[in-house]
């Protein structure tokens, strides 16, 4: 792949720059310590992964922070577990305690002095502000669940996207380089549009899917990296040719 021809690139933050499984698991902890069996890593991260996309295509105008309440709600139904409301609103505020990758902020930077970074994410606007103040970076432009209605892979979110890159960028589609974490709410939709993408493959080696569902058939991208150093070091070493 030509990194050069790119203007753009367009990120998936939540799994892919924000560790949101670390995020996620933290966060269960107090409804986890009340369950009457244990819940493992791999079973809660799975679990939590089909509900949150359920009440996402159920509920696609609900506020993100809304959402994880109410997906918080059913997952303690679903363990059987008796828990207080504040214990879901608890988890619904914490998208701003979820960790960034430790190689984020320095690749950004980087990549910042050879391309427009732009946010396209399945949050709400509150929750992704403090989450910027991990990266170290600001973005050129951040389009968000919230402001779009909808949540991805709904193609909706990508048609979004690049009507306001050419509005406010001037940038085209063909300009756009999306990179992401997630095979199911990104590289199926941008396959299934021609959006080219790279793979941050941040569960390279390991086994499941973890919070991300598995999509049904394997999308196509244009790279494979397990993290995004390794991205960044690419084109640092191609752009010394």
């Amino acid at each position: 792949m030509d990194l050069a021809r790119f203007k753009a690139l367009t990120f998936d933050v939540y799994g892919t720059l924000i560790d949101w499984e670390t995020g996620i698991w933290n966060a269960l902890q107090p409804l986890l310590s009340i369950a009457n069996r244990e819940i493992g890593l791999e079973e809660a991260l799975e679990t939590y992964g089909e509900f949150e996309t359920r009440q996402e295509a159920e509920t696609p105008s609900l506020h993100y922070r809304t959402l994880l309440a109410v997906v918080h709600a059913r997952l303690a139904r679903h363990w059987r577990i008796a828990a207080q409301a504040d214990l879901h609103e608890r988890f619904g505020a914490s998208v701003p305690d979820w960790p960034a990758f430790p190689d984020s902020s320095e690749a950004l930077a980087y990549l910042k002095q050879h391309f427009r970074l732009v946010v396209l994410s399945n949050v709400d606007g509150r929750s992704f502000a403090a989450s910027s103040r991990k990266l170290g970076v600001t973005f050129d432009a951040v389009y968000t669940a919230e402001d779009i209605g909808s949540y991805k892979p709904d193609p909706n979110n990508f048609r979004f996207l690049f009507d306001r890159l050419k509005q406010d960028l001037g940038i085209q589609q063909g300009e756009v380089l999306h990179v992401a974490q997630s095979l199911f709410h990104d590289h199926a939709p941008a396959e299934n549009i021609g959006l080219a993408s790279v793979w941050i493959d941040r569960r390279f080696g390991m086994e499941g899917s973890g919070a991300t569902k598995r999509p049904v058939v394997q999308p196509k991208v244009g790279g494979h990296f397990p993290t995004l150093a390794d991205f960044a070091a690419t084109h640092r070493t191609a752009n010394k040719r």
